[in-house]
């Protein structure tokens, strides 16, 4: 009797890739993700001069380890060079700390100081909105005026998400955070290689390689939307890794069809 597998040849690499999730140590599944979102996407050319926004937190910093590791597997060559943006009201990072890790890995580190408080104007108060404009301003800035094309910044699956659920809850928009974004009025691209790693696995490669943590302790996002969404979302998806890769195929599906 001729036997049919009843799996489509899609869901048994969803159970082969499954199955070295559960095998593979927590580095070499977040060198594996990154590097198959890079592939996929194209987020890194060769000749790339990449700037990589750290904060000295565990996403950004996991991102600056990963890229500085996956040369040899993308096989391109491209510059890193890491960018901190320091401000007037928060200075939880510990700076010569991740200077020093980040020279281990061969990326140069710039310190910028934005006056993030200092440019409100008058009556106005600080928000999470204000405070990620005024950096996101800084950042394209400095690469346009140093050459760098791509920006890369440390958003995880999870990041990506929680933003869907805020635009589509607050805004009324079906939109979030894209892998890969090049601006119009700017020679330069954004690209978030983590896209496709939860932040849980985040943070067992952080506890497994050693890497610099240094969480934030900005009195401004102590109460902000995204934790609230970041709970109900918990609730919606039991914390199942399946669901929200599905919604993650979802929302990006929907951004395919309609660009």
């Amino acid at each position: 009797m001729l036997w049919v597998n009843p799996l489509s040849s899609q869901e048994r690499r969803s159970a082969l890739s499954n199955r070295f999730l559960r095998r593979a140590s927590a580095h070499d599944i977040v060198q594996k993700l990154s590097a198959k979102a890079v592939l996929e996407r194209g987020l890194i050319e060769d000749g790339d001069r990449i700037l990589i926004a750290v904060s000295g937190g565990k996403d950004s910093t996991v991102l600056a380890w990963v890229l500085s590791t996956l040369r040899p597997v993308l096989k391109k060559h491209y510059e890193l060079v890491a960018v901190h943006i320091s401000s007037d009201f928060c200075a939880c990072c510990k700076k010569s700390a991740l200077k020093d890790r980040l020279a281990q890995w061969d990326i140069p580190f710039t310190d910028l100081f934005v006056p993030i408080i200092g440019r409100l104007k008058q009556g106005r108060s600080m928000n999470c909105y204000w405070c990620s404009t005024q950096r996101r301003t800084e950042l394209l800035n400095f690469a346009v005026e140093n050459q760098y094309n791509k920006i890369a910044l440390g958003h995880h699956l999870d990041d990506i998400l929680e933003t869907f659920f805020m635009n589509l809850m607050a805004k009324g928009q079906f939109s979030s955070l894209p892998l890969f974004l090049a601006y119009r009025n700017y020679p330069v691209s954004l690209i978030r290689p983590l896209g496709y790693l939860e932040e849980e696995q985040i943070i067992a490669c952080a506890d497994e390689k050693g890497i610099l943590k240094a969480a934030c302790t900005c009195p401004y996002g102590l109460n902000s939307e995204r934790r609230r969404i970041r709970a109900r979302l918990a609730d919606l998806t039991g914390n199942s890794s399946a669901v929200k890769r599905r919604i993650f195929r979802a929302v990006e599906t929907a951004r395919s069809a309609n660009p």
